[in-house]
């Protein structure tokens, strides 16, 4: 949670608070689901509360498919030149997502904090709610801007408090949310800073 606080205040990104939120809401869910069903873990002295479902399972693939979804369906890296690489880069942080998934998946049965049948249920409402957060808070917006909720997120954007705090949609501008313009200035200006105080000592 403290990485999505830092990536808000420095990206001022809605769709970064998006995502924030929606991590919040399956923190709640996954408690919610916890005091309902009240299934003990495999072993009751390891970890606290109930342990239907797995929130770290939960955690991690609501995280992959939000995150896998977004680079699919909107945000370009930069290219290298060949098609090829370019796909085989894409391909590898997917894997890397997955399998990052997995691992964490995986880390709870070998632990002995869950059992399969709760981190199999945490994977799959983690992903369903990564799912849906992304669609109605993304996708529906971004591909039907006249509907109800393209309204909801234009008002969200551009209400007197998100331009106080400066929130913004990058990706709604530019491919890859406006980094490698930002690199360019970055570049641009730090070059000069250089140049300039290599005059003043030469």
């Amino acid at each position: 949670m403290a990485s999505y606080a830092a990536l808000a205040v420095q990206t001022r990104e809605y769709l970064i608070l998006v995502m924030w939120t929606g991590q919040f809401a399956g923190e709640a869910l996954n408690l919610v689901i916890k005091h309902m069903i009240k299934q003990e873990r495999p072993i009751e002295s390891i970890g606290n509360g109930y342990g239907f479902p797995s929130s770290h399972s939960q955690y991690m693939a609501y995280f992959c498919t939000f995150l896998m979804l977004h680079l699919y369906f909107q945000h370009r890296f930069s290219s290298t030149g060949s098609k090829i690489l370019d796909h085989l880069w894409r391909l590898a942080v997917y894997s890397a997502l997955l399998a990052w998934t997995g691992l964490v998946a995986y880390s709870r049965y070998y632990l002995g904090y869950h059992n399969y049948n709760q981190i199999f249920w945490g994977l799959v409402i983690g992903s369903s709610l990564g799912a849906f957060v992304y669609s109605f808070a993304q996708l529906i917006p971004t591909w039907y801007p006249k509907s109800l909720l393209g309204r909801f997120k234009l008002w969200i954007l551009s209400n007197p408090l998100s331009t106080w705090v400066q929130l913004r949609d990058g990706w709604d501008v530019w491919a890859d949310a406006g980094r490698e313009a930002d690199w360019l200035r970055w570049r641009e200006e730090w070059e000069k800073k250089h140049r300039d105080a290599k005059v003043k000592t030469g």
